[in-house]
């Protein structure tokens, strides 16, 4: 005899969670996709003429991005610092007179040094001859070139001036005075007379790229 089953209904609270989940709303909302625009014949031609002929990339590397150097600053060429109205509070040199300065902190045995010829000149500039505004203009881009070289020892020729009026050579006087007003200027002193004698100075300069230096050795 074959048995019968019957079907027991399913209590409330079942149907309603049953209900409840098909009812449940998606928790993303759907994505419409829209076709690509197509560009008609009369966009096609105008955008190839302005970007003109184009060719295939031969690689598909992508190249690493090259670093640019730091710009260096410009140096200032301290020339329209450079007072002329301060040689009347200097005694005038004449002919035969020589030259020394050393800035505050420079012991003496360096200017002994320069003064002996021992720092070896590394650059000459002849301003014999030259108007003091042309000499100027030709120191300041002088000192302007060696410091960004790094050059230390320099050799100026300002002449002995003999036909200065009351001998009193005006070019002299005016590189005593500049070399001393010019912040990166530490000694200066005459030169020896194989090499120019009162008619030339030995400058030395900082050294810009370690900062202050007195020692020298």
């Amino acid at each position: 005899m074959a048995r019968s089953y019957q079907l027991c209904p399913l209590p409330e609270y079942f149907l309603s969670k049953a209900y409840n989940v098909a009812m449940r709303k998606p928790s993303r909302l759907p994505i419409t996709l829209h076709p690509a625009p197509v560009l008609s014949d009369e966009d096609s031609r105008l955008f190839r003429e302005t970007i003109g002929a184009v060719r295939p990339v031969g690689y598909d590397r992508v190249l690493p991005e090259k670093k640019l150097p730091r710009p260096h600053a410009r140096r200032r060429s301290h020339e329209a610092d450079w007072s002329d109205t301060a040689l009347t509070e200097l005694p005038l040199l004449a002919t035969g007179d020589v030259m020394s300065f050393m800035a505050p902190g420079i012991q003496k045995r360096v200017l002994r040094r320069l003064r002996a010829g021992g720092f070896g000149a590394e650059a000459e500039l002849d301003l014999h001859g030259l108007t003091v505004a042309e000499a100027k203009r030709r120191l300041a881009g002088f000192l302007i070139a060696c410091l960004a070289d790094g050059l230390r020892c320099l050799h100026l020729i300002h002449g002995k001036g003999y036909r200065s009026e009351g001998d009193y050579p005006i070019l002299k006087n005016h590189i005593n005075l500049w070399l001393r007003q010019h912040p990166e200027v530490l000694a200066f002193c005459t030169a020896k007379p194989a090499e120019g004698g009162t008619g030339a100075v030995y400058v030395l300069l900082r050294d810009v790229r370690k900062g202050f230096d007195d020692g020298f050795d």
